[in-house]
């Protein structure tokens, strides 16, 4: 299973706070977020992620191991002819369990010029969110890295409200633990 996201690309990128701003995204800069998200789950929550850093989704395929790499990080496959470092989010934000299923897929993301798969439960859907339906990021003391938490996002369908977190996915992929982004920063 294939998807491409290429369509989407069209408009330019919007950046989103990073990981140097504060744990909070003041409601003045919430409205700079961008406004499409794709959905995904790890475990029993909902995430949200920047549509336009999504190159595609494909269905999940064990990956080449490489020795010494952190546990979150799975391996590689090879994408058309580009290697592709695989990142289990799952186990990168500690999530209960990390069971490989028929609903597993690989996100694949372009992240400052680095193609990396990001290995979630499920993909939900594509959620246009309007700067009303996104709250700022909760405060959190030193001790909770929730730096990649840009916003909360409020869907309401009916009488049931979802709670989607907003990932700064850069922040994530970026953080000196991947180890991932190094040779594409220079």
């Amino acid at each position: 299973m294939i998807t491409s996201i290429e369509e989407r690309q069209l408009v330019a990128p919007v950046k989103a706070p990073t990981a140097a701003a504060s744990l909070t995204t003041p409601a003045h800069a919430v409205a700079a977020l961008p406004n499409e998200f794709l959905s995904f789950r790890l475990g029993g929550e909902e995430y949200g992620i920047d549509i336009l850093r999504v190159q595609e989704i494909r269905s999940y395929e064990a990956p080449t191991r490489i020795a010494n790499a952190p546990h979150f990080i799975k391996g590689v496959v090879n994408l058309r002819g580009v290697l592709v470092p695989i990142v289990d989010l799952r186990l990168k934000l500690a999530c209960d369990t990390a069971k490989y299923t028929d609903f597993t897929v690989v996100i694949v993301l372009n992240v400052r010029g680095l193609v990396i798969g990001a290995v979630v439960d499920s993909v939900s859907d594509v959620l246009a969110l309007g700067a009303e339906s996104i709250k700022p990021a909760p405060q959190m003391n030193e001790s909770v890295d929730a730096g990649h938490i840009i916003g909360m996002g409020c869907i309401k369908s009916g009488d049931v409200e979802r709670m989607l977190l907003l990932t700064d996915i850069e922040a994530l992929m970026s953080s000196a633990e991947m180890g991932l982004m190094g040779a594409a920063m220079h």
